[in-house]
């Protein structure tokens, strides 16, 4: 398994080492030991996630407070999205800036979103299977979220705004700006 540091450098790709015959393949898709290796700290993940959408559903921006806060590590089973972490650290030299990164059952790439960042995702194919990690149980005390067409953080989508299928709860999030729910740049919100 591989790593990299993506633009905003506590986001990070995961990339399986895949062994593949005429039979199939077979990848690791996750190593406790060798992620904490590569990050210099422990991650107890407690609970997987998972759900089924059609092409231009739009998940996120969605993210939790502490004590509640989740680092998420994100792939996709069946299908393709593009997936987007956006960092809401208060105080952070990347604050309000994200990161966009195609996730499919093809490239078996997986996205490490540490607590203190939004995450959403958008998919791109009908019949798309995505799953996830997380380190923390699910809070609906504790569960915030951006919008996700906030014209300060400018995400592309990739999918015209007409074809898009979010909740009512995506549809109603603050912007980045008018939240005063988010995150301390240095603050450890692991202990």
């Amino acid at each position: 398994m591989t790593f990299t540091r993506t633009k905003i450098p506590d986001v990070i790709i995961c990339e399986p080492t895949v062994h593949g015959d005429d039979r199939g393949y077979f990848a690791e898709t996750f190593r406790a030991d060798k992620l904490e290796d590569f990050l210099g700290y422990k991650i107890h993940f407690c609970q997987d996630n998972e759900s089924k959408s059609s092409r231009g559903v739009l998940r996120g921006l969605h993210y939790q407070l502490p004590p509640h806060a989740q680092t998420k590590l994100v792939r996709v089973i069946q299908g393709r999205v593009l997936d987007v972490a956006v960092d809401i650290r208060k105080g952070s030299p990347t604050f309000g800036h994200h990161v966009s990164v195609e996730l499919s059952a093809e490239n078996k790439r997986q996205l490490l979103v540490p607590r203190g960042f939004a995450h959403g995702f958008v998919v791109l194919e009908d019949d798309t299977v995505f799953a996830y990690k997380v380190d923390n149980y699910y809070s609906v005390e504790c569960d915030r979220g951006i919008a996700y067409n906030d014209v300060d953080i400018n995400i592309d989508w990739g999918i015209a705004n007409d074809e898009l299928n979010l909740s009512a709860k995506d549809t109603t999030q603050p912007m980045l700006k008018e939240s005063n729910d988010l995150f301390d740049y240095g603050v450890n919100y692991y202990v």
